[in-house]
């Protein structure tokens, strides 16, 4: 089964703009993400979008209401497509996360697939959790199109699989706040 996905990233927040790690703590939009949202609703007026499907974090579930208003969509929640756990990390800044905890902090650098923040999850764990959602998904929505919105790391995971890729060049693939991209996900 080939289902199409639209991989939308959720509008800038404040804690985007700071610089702080998010992870599953729910920061809403602010002004530049609300238009950053609305500019993508109107980039993907003209495609045939069959169902609209966000995480339940804030951030992303904003970014959908506008985007589905715009389109006449209902949005769909899916939890898994949240973004990793980052556990104690989030809400903090790079440097303040390398001062508390710089060996874990070298491990996400040096090895990042099974680095886990301090009571987070791994990058497999969420590659692990995406992977099923977006087979769920592909499932209910073969041969059609589905918009997804979600976060960076999980976009990136579905990314990397469609592509072929190994999980490492994850990083490689991280969009920008509202960009989308549109990619064939085969169950």
């Amino acid at each position: 089964m080939i289902t199409h996905l639209i991989l939308i990233r959720h509008g800038q927040t404040d804690w985007n703009a700071a610089g702080r790690w998010q992870g599953q703590a729910d920061p809403p939009l602010n002004a530049l993400g609300r238009a950053q949202a609305e500019n993508a609703a109107r980039e993907l007026a003209d495609r045939r979008i069959a169902a609209l499907i966000s995480s339940d974090l804030r951030r992303a579930r904003e970014t959908a209401d506008i985007i589905g208003g715009q389109l006449g969509l209902a949005v769909m929640i899916e939890p898994r497509l949240r973004e990793i756990n980052l556990g104690d990390w989030q809400g903090l800044y790079t440097d303040e996360i390398e001062r508390r905890w710089p060996r874990e902090k070298q491990q996400w650098h040096d090895a990042p697939l099974s680095a886990r923040p301090p009571n987070g999850e791994t990058i497999e764990e969420l590659a692990a959790r995406v992977s099923a959602a977006a087979d769920d998904i592909a499932r209910q929505y073969a041969n059609r199109t589905v918009g997804i919105v979600a976060h960076e790391l999980p976009i990136a995971v579905i990314i990397t699989r469609t592509a072929g890729l190994p999980l490492a060049r994850l990083r490689d693939h991280v969009p920008a706040n509202a960009a989308w991209r549109e990619v064939t996900w085969t169950v």
